[in-house]
């Protein structure tokens, strides 16, 4: 058998905990098509959290540029920061691909990268590939400064409350897809605005109550939710919108809007661009940075201008 090298070869994460187990369950058959369509590879697990990112260092240490994530957006997120951490290659150099088996499933809206693992495959020994921008995420946690980098969407103020909720459902042993609508109608009802202050490229754009805040790079989160309609993947800059205070009934009859793209008809909903984010509160509100909790304000956002090369379905050239 002919020696790969291991900078053709595929690293592939399995996160056995992505999808509820959906990961590690369905693996035979994920396996089975990564062999059917010759795709050389090495296969690794996850054992506990931050772990994909420390294997991500690992990897490309060793020498390979081909990461595959068999997981959902909060692996695709560790693998990313793993690839800032390295000091072996430069970020562009690694070529990053999902299969995904996430509960949510994000970020592989925005490229039309198919959930059916068959079609996800053929994607990725198709080869077409694209340069995304990725975030570079300053938050307090503990009272001390932390730095994170994000591949889709962060959230301030009422989706984290979401994130918050969910992962306390998840930790007590509930399973299903509805817990995220679920903690979403609850916590609304629980949630105050907050007095926030948004700067974007030095200009002060809120200082008043402020319901939610999404920053991002990707169109999609939330399981679908489009609170970045506009958002373009390589523009070099952050998409912002920001909710100000709404009554539940408001928010009802124009739900619709938020999956549909049409979020900024409304007038309670403002669109931003910018390649720097400063958010300031009293209280502090939390942010969660493609799915995953983290701490809380003040936050900076900086931007990485096409930096993470990705795997793409070829009709996302079309």
């Amino acid at each position: 058998m002919q020696q790969v090298d291991i900078k053709d070869k595929w690293y592939v994460i399995v996160n056995p905990v992505a999808g509820f187990g959906r990961g590690l369950e369905d693996l035979p058959l994920i396996t089975k098509l990564i062999r059917e369509n010759e795709i050389p590879h090495e296969l690794v697990f996850s054992q506990h959290k931050y772990h994909v990112t420390e294997l991500t260092v690992q990897a490309v240490n060793e020498g390979y540029r081909r990461i595959i994530v068999i997981g959902g957006d909060g692996t695709l997120h560790e693998v990313v920061n793993g690839l800032f951490i390295q000091k072996a290659a430069a970020v562009e150099e690694v070529t990053v691909a999902v299969i995904p088996v996430g509960t949510g499933n994000d970020w592989i809206r925005m490229y039309g990268i198919p959930t059916r693992y068959s079609e996800a495959i053929r994607a990725i020994s198709e080869g077409y590939t694209f340069l995304q921008d990725v975030g570079e995420v300053h938050y307090e946690e503990s009272h001390y400064q932390q730095v994170r980098y994000m591949a889709n969407v962060a959230g301030a103020g009422f989706d984290p409350t979401v994130t918050k909720l969910y992962e306390h459902y998840k930790a007590k042993g509930r399973r299903g897809r509805h817990l995220y609508a679920e903690g979403s109608v609850r916590s609304f009802f629980r949630y105050k605005s907050t007095g926030v202050k948004v700067w974007i490229d030095g200009e002060l754009v809120h200082k008043d109550l402020l319901f939610s805040a999404a920053i991002g790079i990707g169109k999609y989160n939330g399981g679908g939710t489009q609170q970045l309609p506009l958002a373009v993947a390589d523009d070099g800059l952050f998409d912002i919108t920001l909710y100000r205070p709404m009554h539940w009934w408001q928010i009802l009859f124009r739900l619709r809007r938020l999956f549909n793209g049409d979020i900024y008809s409304i007038g309670h909903v403002k669109h931003y661009r910018g390649s720097h984010i400063r958010i300031e509160s009293t209280p502090d509100i939390m942010v969660e940075v493609d799915g995953e909790l983290l701490g809380g304000t003040p936050l900076e956002f900086e931007m990485h201008h096409r930096c993470v090369r990705v795997v793409v379905n070829k009709e996302y050239f079309e």
